[in-house]
């Protein structure tokens, strides 16, 4: 894996995008908010240099009402692969408020999902709040290893020397 990717998002993943819209209808009638992480789009089979938001996470702690969504920051994780954030609005304007434009400084891209929530009730934004292309992408999605460790490695680390237990 590159430290550095190229700073291009490409498009986001099917899978995440059906994901951010069906969180966005199970919460309704209070807004959805999500963050954005994308991979490199060569991990994923394509011949391009760019990232594919493959990932929405759902932040610990967030408070949603039917006009705001609000995420505590210090449960945000340093993520070199962020990529932006999703949110919804229960109303169906898929515009950002000025609320929102406060928050649009943390990524690149922006998703707002609106009601009735389907294939096309959403829009793509770029940091300062302009509509921006994104494009939907059919990609083969990578196995999450989210610990890379096993039970054995656990054991392992709890026994001793002798190897007894700690």
């Amino acid at each position: 894996m590159r430290l550095f990717r190229s700073g291009e998002i490409l498009g986001i993943a099917e899978d995440a995008l059906e994901f951010a819209l069906e969180a966005s209808e199970d919460a309704h009638p209070d807004e959805y908010m999500g963050l954005l992480r994308g991979e490199d789009a060569r991990t994923l089979g394509l011949d391009r240099d760019g990232t594919v938001i493959t990932d929405v996470l759902v932040i610990p702690g967030t408070e949603s009402n039917p006009v705001s969504a609000t995420v505590k920051t210090n449960m945000v994780p340093n993520d070199i692969r962020a990529a932006g954030s999703v949110h919804s609005h229960p109303n169906g304007v898929l515009r950002p408020s000025n609320a929102d434009l406060g928050t649009f400084h943390k990524g690149k891209v922006h998703i707002i999902i609106g009601a009735p929530y389907g294939k096309t009730d959403w829009q793509a934004f770029d940091t300062e709040g302009e509509p921006r292309d994104l494009d939907v992408l059919d990609v083969e999605m990578p196995d999450e290893q989210f610990f890379d460790f096993t039970q054995a490695d656990i054991d392992a680390e709890l026994r001793d020397e002798d190897g007894g237990l700690r």
